[in-house]
């Protein structure tokens, strides 16, 4: 009989039963904030079996992290793998900037070898940046796909991808028919999904690169397939806006188009959402869909400001994304912070606990992951990470000497830190870096 693979985890633990209230005081760790410090996380086959203070015996092999902060892995609820060759690129607003970067980026991909190469790099990466699970987008071309699962299950990393629906608008190269896509989607499910940490999500582009016929065949293949996940764009920016309302005149508003073709639910997400109506916030909240706030992406591009206050407040359920390339980092710290800059713009806080939650167990939630990920658990899969708090001698370290409460760390942890202090990672038990 084979042995189990065991490994104890000794540091201070960090994760959340669910999200802070919005007016809770921050002396303390608030009402669903798990600070366990000097604890022991015991990984049996991959998934954590207990969480205790007192040091297991001696059949659990040691790693002892003391005074270093261990969270769950973080989860990216909307990045692009194509777009690390175009990420920080000049001076345009989103439809300029899909033309002029994104598309002959990813028209590249259609050679399997640079799938393969951008897959493996683009993974690598976000462990490197201790994101340990992810919902992307690949490119038109089904072999993105299969590259970017091969890559991660390679990884030992939960992914969720799925061929992007393009049939119109979009460069030669890039474009599909909707019986090329029924077909190449058909098979890909079927290679895929529930294979092992993969699962597929019908990709649309957004409304304007899909044919009204592509967003019926998109709407009839998530009904038929319930265990799986739709990605799309939504109210990105005002022109792309506008030209929706062009393409689609019938149709109640952007959000509308989506309604009427049933690609929302709780397991849809949507990226953006700035400028959404009455109206869709009452369809969003009625059908469980999510928003996922991308606020690196709609600072670098003008798109605008997104009130995650306002919409938690109604009952939209959120997400946090770096939306890379439109985002400017990989690091969730650095997303996180931008969060905090965008609320700040208009009035709001958003308080460490409510970001730390949001890039973990918020995140797995609204991809009806909880049970799997987000937390430290028994149950869970062990995806963690350790973290330093700062540097000797560096600007945050010397801030943190001054804090006086475990918010006041963290929040300066996430403003002053970046990948730079990460320790290491473990996917599923098994340490990556």
């Amino acid at each position: 009989m084979t042995e189990p693979r065991r490994l104890a985890l000794r540091g201070d633990l960090l994760d959340f039963i669910h999200a802070p209230p919005p007016d809770a005081a921050l002396d303390a760790p608030p009402p669903g904030v798990r600070w366990r410090p000097d604890h022991w996380l015991l990984i049996e086959d991959g998934r954590i079996v207990a969480v205790q203070a007192e040091a297991p015996d001696a059949r659990w092999p040691r790693d002892e992290r003391p005074g270093r902060l261990l969270l769950p892995g973080f989860i990216d609820t909307h990045v692009h793998a194509p777009q690390l060759d175009v990420i920080a690129s000049y001076g345009t607003e989103l439809l300029d900037w899909l033309n002029r970067y994104t598309f002959p980026a990813e028209k590249a991909w259609a050679d399997p070898a640079v799938a393969a190469a951008g897959s493996a790099r683009f993974l690598d990466q976000l462990l490197a940046h201790g994101t340990t699970a992810a919902l992307v987008f690949p490119t038109v071309h089904k072999g993105s796909v299969d590259a970017l699962f091969t890559a991660a299950e390679a990884r030992g990393m939960r992914l969720i991808t799925g061929k992007c629906l393009m049939d119109r608008h979009a460069p030669e190269g890039l474009r599909d028919t909707v019986a090329e896509a029924e077909r190449d989607s058909l098979e890909l499910i079927q290679r895929w999904h529930g294979r092992g940490r993969n699962a597929y999500a019908h990709t649309v582009r957004f409304a304007p690169t899909s044919s009204e016929a592509q967003l019926d065949l998109a709407g009839a293949l998530l009904a038929a397939h319930p265990s799986s996940y739709l990605q799309t764009h939504v109210a990105e920016n005002r022109a792309e806006v506008d030209w929706v309302r062009q393409l689609f005149p019938t149709a109640r508003s952007y959000l509308g188009v989506y309604e009427r073709h049933g690609l929302l639910g709780p397991r849809s997400t949507l990226a953006h959402g700035i400028w959404l109506d009455d109206n869709d916030r009452a369809a969003l909240r009625a059908t469980g869909s999510v928003i996922a706030h991308s606020p690196t992406s709609n600072l670098f591009l003008g798109s605008g400001l997104f009130d995650w206050r306002g919409r938690a407040a109604e009952g939209v359920r959120l997400s946090i994304a770096s939306d890379v390339g439109g985002g400017v980092s990989l690091s969730l710290q650095r997303t996180l912070a931008a969060a905090y800059q965008v609320a700040a713009l208009q009035g709001q806080r958003l308080d460490a606990f409510t970001l730390l939650h949001a890039a973990t167990a918020g995140n797995a939630d609204s991809l009806q992951l909880g049970h799997e990920i987000g937390r430290l658990e028994p149950g869970c899969v062990a995806d963690v990470c350790c973290w330093r708090w700062a540097d000797a001698g560096s600007v945050l370290d010397h801030r943190l000497g001054r804090a006086d409460s475990l918010h006041e760390r963290l929040f300066a942890w996430l403003m002053l830190g970046d990948e730079r202090l990460l320790e290491a990672v473990w996917v599923a038990g098994t340490q990556s870096t």
